[in-house]
């Protein structure tokens, strides 16, 4: 999304989740669509939504992009403050999209895991043994829960701290 000073000297670029000081005076228009270019925007809003996200996840493994992370707090903030069917689409569109993402991701426990132990197979003619694919997956899931409690833990942090 790109917002105009009404002067036009300056121009916000806002991608996932962001804050920035807009200007107090923004020119905004409101476009009709059919259905056929609604789905073709659709679709690109989710191509261009997912590629920056892809792009941008390296930053989670920097402290900087570590102490970002956000949690159930973060999500609520995401939806505008205000009803607004537009803004709440878009931010559900954004959540769905990052969630699958991280899903597809390879940790154990998560379809991405399992996706990645059957490629193993596939490859070897192998299967794993029960008790490595339990271990496996008790490990991504305590590394999922660990995540979910650190990016909770920022939310409190940002909250209270």
């Amino acid at each position: 999304f790109f917002f105009q000073a009404e002067d036009g000297i300056r121009d916000y670029k806002v991608t996932g989740v962001q804050t920035c000081a807009l200007p107090i005076y923004i020119r905004t228009t409101n476009q009709k669509v059919g259905l056929a270019d609604s789905i073709i925007q659709g679709f690109e809003y989710g191509y261009w939504t997912l590629y920056e996200y892809v792009a941008g996840f390296k930053y989670i493994f920097t402290k900087k992009g570590a102490q970002q992370l956000g949690g159930f707090g973060t999500i609520g903030n995401i939806f505008p403050a205000t009803w607004d069917w537009k803004g709440f689409w878009l931010s559900t569109a954004l959540i769905s999209i990052i969630l699958a993402f991280m899903n597809v991701l390879p940790i154990p426990a998560l379809d991405g895991g399992h996706v990645m132990f059957l490629l193993y197979e596939m490859i070897t003619g192998k299967k794993l043994s029960d008790k490595f694919m339990e271990t496996a997956t008790m490990i991504g899931f305590f590394l999922l829960i660990a995540l979910v409690l650190y990016a909770n833990g920022n939310d409190l942090f940002r909250a209270f701290g």
